[in-house]
């Protein structure tokens, strides 16, 4: 049997040549979003369906935002029967839990996920965070971002920039890319013109809030899942991930009605 020589170096080569040329290719894209989470990677996969050029920046280590956890760690959502599709598509097992409620794996769920936008043909970058933005004429055109190991040190290292026709804010909680945003430009689309803040948990009236928030806050800037609630000051939900699904579905539709008219 033949055996491939291993070289060490040759291996640091093949890595960062590849890398290299990926990040080459994505540095002006179609959509950015900024969070891997089920928001996010949802809106991902139905951008690079519909052949856009898409790049999907995850500040972690690895994907899927809250999803990984399921409820309190037990590996276990809920999804409300309006948002199955989006799980069925990407061969999702779903467990019906009766009463009008759907169970699914939570590392299934995020594994498929992850899966499904790179076969749609999204690429992901981890461990990278976005923390400014670029723009032209009062809109979002692009993104700044530094590894976040950077970030977190605290470390003086000018950061490098990527260009896009909108940028998706799908960072959760933080609502980062719209924090920046309002610091910037000190006004949102949102009924005070800044970040309202996520309200307490509510998730009947959260998941409904989640789609009809994700919305364009800036233009070229399109907030969704739990990051549309938190600026929109609209509850969180817990392990209920029907209405995250749905705000990435929506997000996806709201720049393919811009970028195909």
């Amino acid at each position: 049997m033949n055996m491939t020589v291993i070289d060490d170096v040759e291996v640091t080569r093949k890595i960062v040549e590849r890398y290299s040329r990926e990040f080459l290719e994505m540095t002006d894209v179609d959509v950015i979003i900024a969070g891997a989470g089920p928001a996010g990677l949802t809106a991902a996969r139905l951008l690079a369906k519909a052949g856009k050029k898409v790049l999907i920046l995850e500040k972690k280590l690895a994907p899927g935002g809250g999803m990984w956890g399921g409820g309190m760690t037990f590996p276990v959502v809920v999804v409300q029967p309006a948002s199955t599709h989006l799980l069925k598509e990407v061969g999702i097992k779903l467990e019906d839990a009766g009463d009008g409620y759907y169970t699914a794996d939570s590392i299934e769920c995020v594994a498929k996920l992850c899966s499904a936008a790179l076969d749609a043909g999204a690429k992901m970058w981890i461990a990278v965070s976005v923390e400014d933005v670029m723009m032209r004429q009062d809109s979002v055109t692009g993104v700044v971002i530094n590894w976040s190991s950077v970030v977190v040190a605290g470390l003086h290292v000018d950061p490098l920039t990527l260009g896009a026709k909108f940028v998706i804010d799908a960072t959760g909680h933080d609502s980062e890319v719209c924090k920046v945003v309002q610091r910037k430009t000190g006004s949102l689309s949102t009924p005070s013109g800044g970040i309202e803040g996520e309200k307490s948990m509510w998730a009947e009236v959260g998941e409904k809030t989640v789609v009809e928030n994700t919305l364009e806050v800036y233009p070229g800037l399109i907030v969704a899942g739990m990051a549309a609630n938190a600026v929109m000051g609209a509850p969180r939900m817990g392990p209920i991930f029907g209405g995250m699904l749905l705000s990435g579905e929506r997000a996806a539709q709201l720049i393919l009605e811009r970028l195909n008219p």
